[in-house]
């Protein structure tokens, strides 16, 4: 249940209308809030401000006439100029990138408070009564020494949510051009898989091997698309109960389909327990970081094989990729990659996940991208230093070997490509490889 909520919030937090929304609820509590206090007497003490000029009803709501105009119209425009930047950094960067613009919290709150000042504006702008009109109720003529019914305070907050609209507009006009710079959606990406890798492997500078699996009667899968989350804690609990174990044959992020495995029960049919456990598998049609590092791989290795394509040619886009592959190499080579499900029963853990060897880490970044650096001398010089690199921190030779099999796959690839000069200063940069390091 826990991690559903966790995932359930994540992708709440993914869409566009959820904080416009929340905003939209707060700024209407506050508005009605407000204009409560303002009908309860609390605006007197404004009248002993001298720099502070009451309004009267006529400029009241002409404020928050042209205040909720203009937020409604800056909402508009701000959600289009968004829409404009996700559709030019998915074209050109991949349209699985879509996720991250989606999830960016400056975008969202930017929309959200354009939103939530309408709302207050309009709400407020309910309760000014002008000079010539019958009051509502018969204590509201005693609410204001003015004629009419005008919230001060009300609209003292209506200024306030003005002046951070300003602020809120300078900086979604400073962050939409920075946020689909290449180098930039590279940083937000990178950062993420190293927080997501560290938070799924907390144990550094241990190399055990993982759990053999146990084998059993296959559970299959009931629909179709990606496992977007696995609930090994309900999974845990299930196996205890039941007494049996539970070998996973899939990973988050893998694409199943009916009647494919998705792990092996021993010690009771899956018939007995089927319902529960295929409620800790969350399907969908798209796949999510959460759970997932190899989907923020993928994403930096679909931007470094664009960028090293004959169509774009720009070698220096995938130097960057391959120095984020490279952080995120060197921090999974120097973590236990056996996942900590049981915590303190780990030794009797009743759940086997499929497991998260090094080399399968390497292969699909380094391995996935090989093909398309050989092709490029820069590339395939920065690869080899890059790979170089990310073994310094690893403490272990079978780890160092995976990266020194994937130079020496890079070397006899680019050996087929490169000729003249560029193989010459290739061959070189692969002889100080092998001499710094092995």
């Amino acid at each position: 249940m826990t991690a559903d909520i966790r995932f359930f919030w994540a992708r709440l937090n993914a869409n566009y209308w959820f904080y416009p929304a929340l905003f939209s609820i707060i700024a209407a509590v506050l508005a009605f809030g407000m204009v409560g206090l303002d009908r309860a007497g609390f605006a007197e003490f404004l009248n002993d401000v001298d720099w502070l000029v009451p309004a009267r009803p006529k400029g009241a709501s002409d404020m928050l006439t042209v205040m909720a105009a203009s937020m409604i119209g800056v909402a508009s425009t701000v959600f289009s100029i968004t829409i404009a930047a996700v559709a030019y950094a998915s074209g050109n960067y991949g349209p699985r990138l879509l996720t991250n613009f989606m999830e960016d919290r400056g975008n969202q709150l930017s929309l959200a408070t354009f939103i939530g000042s309408f709302v207050y504006a309009l709400i407020v702008l309910r309760a000014v009564r002008a000079e010539d009109e019958t009051p509502a109720a018969a204590t509201d003529a005693a609410a204001t020494a003015l004629p009419g019914f005008t919230p001060q305070l009300s609209l003292l907050v209506a200024y306030a949510l003005m002046g951070l609209c300003v602020a809120v507009l300078v900086f979604f006009l400073n962050h939409i051009p920075s946020s689909i710079r290449i180098n930039k959606v590279l940083e937000g990406i990178g950062e993420r898989l190293l927080r997501i890798i560290r938070e799924t492997y907390p144990v550094e500078d241990e190399f055990g091997d993982a759990i053999e699996p146990r084998g059993g009667e296959a559970l299959t899968a009931w629909g179709t698309g990606y496992v977007q989350l696995i609930d090994f804690e309900e999974l845990e609990a299930i196996a205890r109960d039941c007494g049996c174990t539970f070998s996973l044959r899939v990973r988050t992020g893998d694409f199943v389909h009916r009647d494919m495995p998705l792990m092996d029960i021993d010690g009771c049919t899956p018939d007995c327990i089927e319902g529960r456990t295929r409620d800790c598998f969350t399907l969908g049609s798209t796949r999510t970081p959460e759970q997932d590092p190899q989907f923020l791989i993928d994403e930096l290795v679909e931007i470094g094989l664009r960028a090293l394509s004959p169509g774009i040619n720009d070698p220096f886009t995938a130097i960057t990729a391959l120095h984020w592959l490279g952080a995120a190499t060197a921090e999974i080579g120097r973590r236990d990659l056996r996942k900590d499900i049981c915590g303190k029963d780990a030794d009797d853990c009743p759940v086997i996940p499929l497991p998260d060897n090094f080399d399968h880490y390497v292969s699909r970044g380094f391995g996935a991208i090989r093909s398309a650096v050989a092709s490029s001398p820069t590339a395939a010089e920065v690869m080899l230093d890059t790979l170089a690199n990310a073994a310094v921190p690893i403490r272990d030779a079978r780890r160092q070997a995976v990266l020194k099999e994937q130079a020496e796959s890079l070397a006899d690839q680019a050996r087929l490509v490169l000729i003249g000069p560029d193989l010459e200063r290739f061959e070189s940069h692969v002889a100080q490889f092998n001499k710094a390091f092995w």
